[in-house]
């Protein structure tokens, strides 16, 4: 049976991890994934001493609801590719710091953004000190048996499986996957998103259920807070396809209803989109 889980920032922001988890067993979901963004607040949660890592740790094994997953996109700000030498060196302090948290925490999966750099132009030599500081990142999650999954992004550095795939030919580990937000895929007109799929399989780690409104030559198309129903996406399509290729791997809904008034509502009406079509797919009876 697979899992579904629900991303940090749908639910309220300022709740203690033990409230945050108990609210995600209320919804029915099998556990959250953990933001450490680009603001200081999130990304000082990779300094956090070991008795506030103990207290984590410890609202997970009494709720019973773990955190399979980083959402890391503290990168944005710090990024691989930079043509700044003291940003590059922090990304990859940050790196090593997401990896031991994660170990500590028992979470499996960190997620990367699928960019070079964020804030500046993208170069050739960006490119390659991408590709560079992965390779680095790879081999510290691998001493560590973290897997590094790469997000299919609102940026056409990776904007689609096929763009991954390219870099995984660079780095070719088991800890380095792919973690495809269907929402983006569907985004970009080029992408084939059943082909994408198929071709990715092998590398697939979770996947991402959000809407999108699709990018066209006016428009720069919207990634973010769209309610589902409404974009782009072929939600049963692409859940028919994964059942087809025999994906067990787990959902994760994300939202950004943390600082809403109604979370919770918000939450629900989601699932109530989401959940008939994961059971007209074929996953489990949700």
């Amino acid at each position: 049976m697979t899992t579904i889980g629900i991303y940090e920032k749908a639910l309220p922001k300022n709740i203690t991890w033990k409230e945050r988890l108990l609210l995600a067993k209320k919804l029915d979901f099998d556990f959250v994934e953990m933001s450490i963004d680009e603001t200081d607040e999130r990304l000082q949660r990779l300094d956090w001493t070991q008795e506030e890592r103990k207290v984590v740790r410890e609202a997970i094994h009494e709720t019973g609801i773990k955190i399979l997953s980083i959402c890391l996109s503290g990168h944005r700000r710090f990024p691989f590719g930079s043509e700044d030498q003291d940003k590059r060196t922090e990304a990859l302090v940050i790196m090593e710091k997401a990896i031991n948290l994660a170990s500590d925490l028992g979470i499996r999966t960190i997620q990367l953004a699928g960019y070079d750099v964020y804030y500046e132009k993208k170069t050739l030599t960006s490119r390659e000190y991408f590709i560079e500081n992965l390779k680095k990142a790879v081999a510290m999650a691998a001493a560590k048996e973290i897997v590094l999954s790469i997000e299919i992004m609102d940026d056409p550095f990776i904007n689609s499986i096929s763009k991954f795939l390219k870099i995984k030919e660079q780095i070719r580990s088991p800890y380095l996957q792919v973690y495809p937000d269907v929402g983006n895929l569907s985004a970009w007109p080029e992408n084939d998103v059943g082909y994408e799929l198929e071709i990715g399989i092998d590398q697939i780690s979770a996947i991402h259920l959000k809407d999108t409104l699709a990018v066209t030559d006016q428009f720069s198309g919207k990634f973010k807070e769209v309610p589902f129903g409404e974009g782009c996406v072929d939600f049963l399509g692409c859940l028919k396809t994964l059942k087809r290729l025999e994906y067990n791997g787990p959902f994760l809904i994300e939202m950004w209803s943390e600082n809403s008034q109604t979370p919770e509502k918000e939450i629900e009406n989601a699932k109530l989109f989401l959940f008939p079509c994961l059971k007209e797919a074929g996953f489990n009876d949700q």
